[in-house]
């Protein structure tokens, strides 16, 4: 053989370890689960050898979204190494050693940093990227369009290069990969249709086992395949669409021609490109939760056996004559001791990564059982904890806390309580930190550290439309930020149907600002996967009723992305979207108690105006942080001073304002509800001398971080929360904010009240909305009854 054909040998050979590897820590990792040293696994068993084919196509720059089996694509591009494998099984908390999750996610959840601690992009055209996995099926989709469109752009606009900081070239390629099942979610027909129309370098591998969990394919999938169901998306010379490639996946030589030869195509012409990979295995079953004995006959296990493609690499090794049994014998031997000593390694560093804190508490409990003469035997307590077979924060956590409370006035005891509390609250802080940290931006690029700015005025401003205000000022940020981009249903061509981004295409380009199909999921997927690459996206959602359609891919991406990286990885995107008026049902919603509950980790912002708003979009724009700002659609048409500092001024997040200042009672409340409650003030004031505090929270996320709501509340010894969400919802939350955390109830002379919309969808109209929504008599009236409470001589029954 010459030199060449070595060189191909050994890395074929290499291959072969590599699957080898990768199968032994699937087996070793089931293993650890059922000896109940972790809690639950899922592993790539029967896709190791289609992912090591797809791993070499894999550049530097380019991007992978995946899903929770894509440990050998990992292993073959040294971005998990197998120590890695078992902390993830473990839940280490250790970055350094589980540098994916962190403990915060189970196995098989991958990741790689895109921006550092200063808030800046990495050198991505430097590195093997990977967007952090989520569990939810098809749930990778929707970002793997954003990544793929960023090529996209740079290759149409070289400009655009540079304003990146070259972290993008135009030649990357996104890889995807999924469950043949899996492509029975609407995430994944959405992405390959807009995939398909846009024409992105965007190539995803489906692997086909031929069952979703227990249920068979032909329950799944039209045609019982989904090449054969997407037949009508293939391209042809007439069409766009995609390529379309079939593969086995026990058959190596194949699978390494058909990836190169699909992947060179999708890179040079950026045509989208998807690969069915039939007849995978699944030796191990879907995960540890279950066997796939119950549910596959003995011939269909029988076959897999066979066809496994390990078992198959290797018949391929020893006919072609790569190797021979020796060979084979001593790599599958390597295997399998390196799998061992890394699951060896991970067990001690995750079972020593507390064992300080414990001999501290050891200390504390024998002190205890000495001075308690043996009443209670704490010690053998801690022994019997420690030899569990899996020991665990909590327990050492909730043993010191009991204790605790048991010995709670032994005065004996009183120097080792005081040193109890101190070990837990220390410990207790130590785990808050694992847990509870980096749902935001924690540096200086948080949207909580932007310094505001006000709008300042010519001595006689212009009073034009808020549209008018928040297009120019789309126009100052254009120029300001030259990688920011902003795409929706209207938003190019027509510039967004109430106008605020008039014009913008035209004198930026169709690059910077575009149109999409009505698909608000792949809107949202298209923004984070930009803004993952170091892009400013502006995702428009036309109206706030159809987040909804993105609702997944808002709360289990976008939401988590910083939480579940421990900030590694950040996609600051700007949700732009309009709702609260006249048109009913599907028009005029409030769902805010919906993106309370399900969106944590984006921003969420609520203006009162135009000028609110586009200081807003400012912020936003100088941080790193996801975030939904929601403009009033009564606003568009509503006169006000035009700013001489467009692009510049800035609204500060969390920090609410004092529209109008009182003595008898605080209104708090956000979004187009300040106007309505400015006139019911007003209205108290002249028939009754009531005087109202109007407050205009501004965002509900994050919350009025500087408790100014309490200092009114001080002042005046009643609050009212006033909003049109439905009962329970946005209301309840301020009020919970208010009085239970910066404890204003001490300060009430009567109980709060909260004015919502009905329990139902708003009705349609103006009567509808009248009806059916905080209105300015309603206000007058909850307003005036609380007055009433106390002081029934001075304010009676109305």
């Amino acid at each position: 053989m010459n030199i060449k054909e070595d060189e191909a040998t050994a890395n074929t050979l290499n291959d072969y370890y590599l699957v080898c590897l990768s199968r032994q820590l699937s087996l070793l990792g089931r293993r650890e689960v059922h000896n109940g040293r972790a809690h639950f696994g899922i592993f790539g068993d029967g896709k190791e050898l289609a992912q090591v084919a797809f791993a070499k196509t894999f550049r530097k720059g380019d991007w992978r979204s995946g899903y929770y089996r894509d440990q050998t694509f990992m292993l073959a591009l040294d971005l998990l190494k197998p120590e890695e494998f078992f902390a993830m099984i473990y839940g280490d908390t250790d970055m350094d050693f589980n540098p994916s999750t962190g403990g915060r996610n189970f196995n098989n959840h991958f990741s790689t940093a895109n921006i550092n601690s200063d808030g800046q992009i990495q050198n991505l055209m430097e590195q093997f990227n990977s967007a952090s996995d989520i569990s939810p099926t098809a749930g990778q989709m929707p970002r793997l369009l954003g990544l793929a469109q960023a090529s996209k752009l740079v290759r149409q606009n070289p400009e655009l290069k540079k304003h990146l900081q070259n972290n993008v070239d135009g030649n990357e390629v996104a890889f995807g990969s999924i469950g043949d099942a899996s492509t029975s979610e609407g995430m994944f027909f959405e992405t390959i249709n807009a995939a398909a129309v846009m024409q992105v370098p965007l190539a995803v591998a489906v692997y086909d086992d031929g069952f979703g969990i227990s249920v068979p394919i032909e329950f799944q999938t039209t045609k019982s395949s989904i090449s054969k169901a997407l037949k009508g998306f293939e391209n042809d010379k007439e069409n766009n669409g995609i390529s379309i490639y079939t593969c086995q996946g026990w058959d190596y030589p194949k699978l390494i021609q058909t990836f190169a030869e699909g992947i060179e195509r999708c890179r040079q012409t950026q045509n989208p490109a998807l690969f069915h990979i039939l007849e995978v295995t699944q030796p191990l079953g879907h995960s540890t939760s279950g066997s796939h004995e119950h549910y596959k006959s003995k011939e269909q296990l029988d076959w897999e056996k066979e066809f496994d493609c390990v078992a198959q690499f290797r018949k391929w090794l020893l006919e072609s004559g790569k190797a021979d049994q020796d060979t084979l014998l001593e790599i599958e031997n390597r295997a399998t001791k390196n799998a061992l000593n890394a699951r060896n390694k991970a067990w001690k560093h995750y079972t020593s990564s507390f064992s300080a804190e414990l001999r501290s508490l050891t200390a504390i409990v024998n002190q205890i059982n000495l001075k308690s003469a043996g009443i209670s035997n704490y010690t053998d307590e801690l022994e019997s904890l420690t030899a569990k077979t899996f020991p665990t924060r909590r327990a050492f956590y909730s043993f010191a806390k009991r204790i605790n409370f048991e010995i709670h006035g032994e005065n004996n005891l009183t120097q080792e309580r005081n040193e109890l509390i101190k070990w837990s609250e220390k410990f207790g802080e130590q785990n808050r930190k694992f847990y509870n940290t980096n749902l935001y931006r924690e540096g200086k690029d948080s949207a909580l550290q932007v310094t505001d700015v006000s709008a300042r005025y010519a001595e006689n401003p212009p009073q034009v439309n808020g549209s008018q205000i928040l297009n120019q000022n789309f126009d100052a940020l254009f120029e300001k930020h030259p990688n920011l981009v902003t795409f929706g249903e209207d938003t190019g061509k027509l510039g967004d149907v109430n106008q605020g981004m008039k014009g913008m295409q035209a004198k930026y380009g169709i690059s910077r600002v575009f149109d999409t199909g009505i698909r608000e999921t792949t809107i949202i997927g298209q923004g984070i996967g930009l803004a993952l690459r170091g892009f400013r996206p502006i995702a428009e959602i036309q109206y706030l009723d159809y987040l909804i359609y993105a609702q997944s891919t808002l709360s289990d991406d976008l939401a988590s992305m910083q939480y579940r990286t421990l900030g590694k990885q950040a996609a600051p995107l700007i949700i732009r979207t309009r709702g609260h008026q006249l048109q009913g049902i599907w028009h005029a919603g409030s769902p805010i108690q919906l993106i309370l509950g399900s969106l944590r980790g984006i921003y969420l912002c609520i203006p009162r105006n135009m000028t609110q708003a586009a200081g807003f979009y400012n912020t936003l724009l100088e941080s790193n942080d996801p975030a939904l700002v929601i403009e009033p659609l009564k606003g568009y048409n509503l006169k006000e001073p035009l700013p001489t500092n467009l692009g510049d001024f800035r609204v500060p997040l969390g920090i609410p304002e004092i529209i109008q200042e009182g003595t008898d009672i605080t209104a708090v409340t956000y979004g187009w509800n300040v106007h309505h409650v400015l006139k019911a003030a007003h209205l108290l004031k002249e028939i009754k001398n009531i005087s109202v505090e109007v407050i205009d929270v501004q965002t509900l996320l994050p919350f009025d971080v500087n408790h100014l709501i309490l200092k009114s509340i001080k002042k005046t010894s009643k609050v009212i929360f006033i909003d049109e969400d439905v009962p329970g919802g946005g209301t309840a939350y301020m009020m919970q904010k208010v009085l239970q955390e910066q404890q204003a109830f001490n300060y009430l002379d009567t109980a709060p009240r909260t004015l919502s919309a009905m329990e139902h969808r708003p009705a349609y109209g103006i009567d509808g909305e009248y009806f059916t929504k905080p209105n300015v008599e309603l206000i007058f009236e909850e307003i005036y009854q609380m007055m009433h409470e106390v002081n029934v001589k001075g304010y009676p029954v109305l």
